[in-house]
């Protein structure tokens, strides 16, 4: 259980920013500007000077000296936690610790361990924490699962999911093992979300092989899973290979097929593909943006304390399946001392 607020337009969740990201404005200032119920208060970066000209760039009324001090500032509700993967897991603690609910960026931790001990954390403190998987709540994803659960395609044979993007500079932070990077944390967080989500089951990782850009940090990763009763899966991610740009994922069933072209930025453009018995259909499904709904089923649940889909418990399972793939592909899981 976690404290719920009455929240409306006169008493909106008030927003604190760790950091200033570059995803900042895309997963919360702009969705912000749609949702009544939400204030955004105060920004806190290590750069002064850069949390500044956020602030002044997307008006934020108060910039605060450090992260610290942001946790501390009384009419602050709410923290958004976009920093790198190796800071979600402490600065989330320190965040619910100091009595505010987080929206914490996936993946939501270095490990299963420390996804564990966030959510005792959230636990102790009667706060939210949910993890930061829009895509699971724009109305697509609804779409495929009703299809699933409606029966006509019968049982679940394969997942087939997906994500490559091009990401060409070595520099990039998504490359640093300190701060838990590698391609399977980064755009795997998703592939795996989509498998457990469409699977309807925890996967088992039967097999796995990585091409590393530096020591312990995965630019291409492939793994394969079976999935109970008798499905199987498999996820293929990339920084950098011969596949530079694929974003789908495509579930096989013993009647027919669904194919899902971009299931992780609906907004921008997707094609639903269903193949069934009767024939074939292309629909795309109409919603607000991914970060809207997200932001929309956090504040719900605030109101509600009814669990969000993504909460702290969800995110357990997702790292422990994360954890898995690197062990099997001969990496430890990030946050673990590499050999």
């Amino acid at each position: 259980m976690f404290q719920t607020l009455p929240l409306s337009p006169s008493r909106p969740l008030r927003f604190g920013i760790l950091g200033a990201a570059k995803i900042t404005p895309t997963a919360l200032i702009r969705p912000a500007q749609d949702c009544p119920q939400v204030a955004l208060h105060a920004v806190a970066a290590r750069d002064q000077t850069r949390a500044e000209r956020f602030a002044a760039r997307h008006k934020l009324p108060v910039v605060h000296s450090s992260y610290e001090a942001l946790l501390n500032d009384p009419k602050i509700d709410a923290i958004y936690n976009p920093l790198p993967n190796s800071l979600h897991g402490p600065w989330t603690i320190r965040a619910l610790e100091a009595g505010k609910h987080v929206l914490c960026e996936k993946p939501l931790a270095s490990n299963a361990a420390e996804a564990c001990t966030m959510q005792m954390a959230a636990e102790r403190s009667e706060r939210l924490l949910m993890e930061a998987f829009h895509w699971r709540y724009h109305p697509l994803t609804e779409r495929v699962l009703e299809t699933l659960r409606g029966g006509t395609l019968g049982e679940l044979e394969h997942i087939e999911a997906a994500f490559c993007v091009p990401l060409l500079s070595p520099r990039n932070i998504r490359y640093r093992l300190d701060l838990s990077g590698g391609a399977a944390m980064d755009l795997g967080a998703y592939t795996v979300n989509m498998i457990r989500t469409f699977g309807g089951t925890e996967p088992s990782v039967r097999a796995a092989e990585v091409k590393e850009a530096n020591p312990g940090v995965d630019r291409w990763l492939r793994a394969d899973f079976d999935l109970a009763p008798r499905a199987t899966a498999r996820m293929t991610v990339s920084f950098f290979s011969k596949d530079l740009l694929r974003v789908s994922c495509r579930i096989r069933c013993q009647k027919g097929m669904i194919s899902v072209f971009n299931p992780v930025l609906p907004q921008l453009y997707h094609r639903l593909t269903i193949q069934k018995p009767a024939g074939r259909s292309v629909e795309r499904v109409s919603g607000p943006s991914s970060y809207r709904a997200q932001l929309g089923a956090f504040v719900e649940a605030i109101m509600t304390g009814h669990p969000p889909i993504t909460d702290g418990a969800a995110g357990i399972g997702n790292m422990a399946v994360l954890d898995a793939v690197y062990e099997k592909a001969g990496l430890l899981p990030r946050g673990q001392a590499q050999p």
